[in-house]
């Protein structure tokens, strides 16, 4: 124990920092060279703009409010259209950064338009990430060599059909996780707000696909809530096209018997056109009863489709997010005369006797 102790009060490093600074011309060697190295470092790396849109969605309320009435007012019609209470969205909130982890969400963004900040040029956002994509100056070797070793394969949109959401290629596979690590979602679970964040090196294209995705995200989340509505709204209106034309033919067949017989005085006669009154009465029964059946699914609809408030809108953002080059050249300066003093102290330690 006391030989340890004995061990440590010998570094002084009052006489380390001396011996350092003595050398001070030998360092500034090195934070010359590391201050060289930093400013190739800060001017290699690509730029990176982020753009974020802000949104607050609708919840389902259950059976308040109109879901209620509606359930009133079917049973007038003798119509179940169930309870809502046991209804519950299978896709809420805190399940959307897994959309956009999804290969098919991911795969409809490649043909959105964009432009550059500076080219006014539309082009796909996939034409922009494959072509116009910058990389640092040492990533090179890489691909090239990448591209040596592995074979030729498709780029996405190049082939006969679309791209196997199940079987991409290495080359599909690296684009949509380019894609899916440029873009990301954030949903606060005390308050529901959704955050959607775009990255990339330019910023209007950043802005221009923030606001996409807050479009397309709707889109999804609308066309899951109204799936089954919209399947009823089609239906009551295909019953209430054949009602209506079961209402019109038999309607016809009444005003033609009526006029042609208009004073026949025989049972047979009167007793036809009674017929043809009453089969007119039933069909115009089932018309207005698929009428109004066609008119609470639409509402039923209306309800279901949900509506979010954007609180911030996408901008674009002049200011970089990537590393500020100033301290990436701070970081090569220090760790530059870190390495310098490690070799004073090391070639210090070799000179004393041993």
């Amino acid at each position: 124990m006391e030989q340890k102790e004995k061990n440590i009060s010998e570094i002084d490093i009052i006489n380390l920092l001396t011996t350092i600074l003595k050398r001070w011309r030998y360092l500034a060697r090195f934070a010359v060279a590391g201050g060289f190295i930093g400013i190739i470092v800060a001017f290699s790396i690509p730029k990176e703009f982020a753009s974020t849109v802000i949104l607050a969605p609708e919840f389902s309320s259950g059976l308040s409010g109109l879901s209620g009435s509606l359930s009133d007012l079917a049973s007038s019609f003798g119509v179940n259209i169930g309870n809502s209470k046991s209804s519950v969205d299978a896709i809420y909130p805190d399940l959307y950064p897994d959309i956009f982890e999804s290969t098919e969400f991911i795969q409809s963004l490649y043909d959105i338009p964009v432009r550059l900040e500076k080219d006014t040029t539309t082009r796909t956002y996939l034409h922009h990430k494959i072509k116009e994509g910058r990389i640092a100056w040492w990533n090179y070797p890489k691909v090239w060599l990448m591209e040596k070793l592995k074979p030729a394969e498709p780029l996405p949109g190049q082939g006969e059909d679309k791209v196997d959401p199940y079987a991409m290629n290495r080359t599909q596979w690296d684009i949509y996780k380019g894609i899916e690590s440029s873009i990301d979602c954030f949903v606060d679970k005390k308050t529901s707000v959704i955050s959607i964040s775009v990255t990339d090196q330019d910023p209007l294209v950043a802005a221009i696909v923030a606001d996409t995705l807050q479009l397309r995200l709707q889109e999804y989340v609308t066309n899951y809530r109204t799936s089954k509505a919209r399947i009823d709204v089609e239906h009551y209106r295909q019953l209430v096209a054949q009602a209506k034309d079961a209402y019109d033919k038999v309607r016809k067949l009444f005003v033609s018997q009526s006029d042609s017989h208009f004073d026949a005085i025989l049972m047979a006669v009167t007793s036809k056109t009674e017929d043809l009154e009453n089969d007119m009465q039933l069909k115009y029964n089932v018309y207005t009863q698929s009428m109004a059946q066609l008119k609470l699914a639409e509402a039923k609809l209306q309800e279901r489709t949900p509506a979010f408030t954007i609180i911030q809108p996408a901008k674009v953002n002049p200011k970089p997010v990537s590393t500020p080059r100033i301290v990436i050249l701070f970081i090569w300066v220090f760790l530059s005369v870190m390495a310098g003093a490690a070799v004073i102290l090391y070639q210090e330690y070799k000179k004393k006797p041993a």
